[in-house]
């Protein structure tokens, strides 16, 4: 059975502030397990975003994508986003926007409802450890996942989205 909830979490933990997605990735993996809301979401972890994920898309209600943003406002953002072509929100080559337009290409159709969380990061550095700015903002971002998993409805999202986006 397919989760209705994707969710995408990038980033290198070899690279500083870019560790936050698989240090968010594991600690919601935890939460979900506790909370008996495993069955619901499915955790999508990689570096980055690749064409192929339009496949793991498909048959879901929600997509979420977080990643961490050096420029994003601290300590994230949370918005909806629409299938768009060549649009650089995230330290990755393949945006979400564009994971999103693959799917309306390939599948002719329009993708499931999707979403971005956005964490702000302060260095990427080879070899770096996670800033103590980006530890505080990861932590708001797990408060702000906890309550969208909580109720994982698109107007929940939706309403959250236009309290939290930049």
């Amino acid at each position: 059975m397919i989760a209705p909830v994707v969710i995408f979490v990038v980033g290198n933990p070899s690279r500083g502030d870019d560790a936050i997605g698989p240090e968010l990735c594991g600690q919601l993996e935890k939460w979900l397990k506790n909370e008996s809301l495993s069955a619901q979401f499915e955790l999508i972890e990689d570096f980055q975003l690749q064409i192929e994920h339009v496949l793991d898309l498909q048959g879901r209600q929600i997509a979420l994508f977080i990643d961490a943003g050096a420029h994003t406002p601290a300590p994230c953002t949370f918005r909806r986003i629409a299938p768009a072509t060549g649009i650089a929100c995230t330290t990755h080559e393949l945006p979400p926007e564009a994971v999103l337009q693959v799917y309306v290409q390939t599948e002719g159709a329009d993708p499931p409802p999707a979403f971005v969380l956005c964490i702000r990061g302060e260095q990427f550095e080879l070899g770096a450890a996670l800033s103590a700015a980006a530890e505080n903002n990861l932590g708001a971002a797990m408060a702000l996942l906890n309550e969208l998993c909580r109720q994982p409805t698109l107007a929940a999202w939706e309403k959250a989205s236009l309290t939290t986006a930049a």
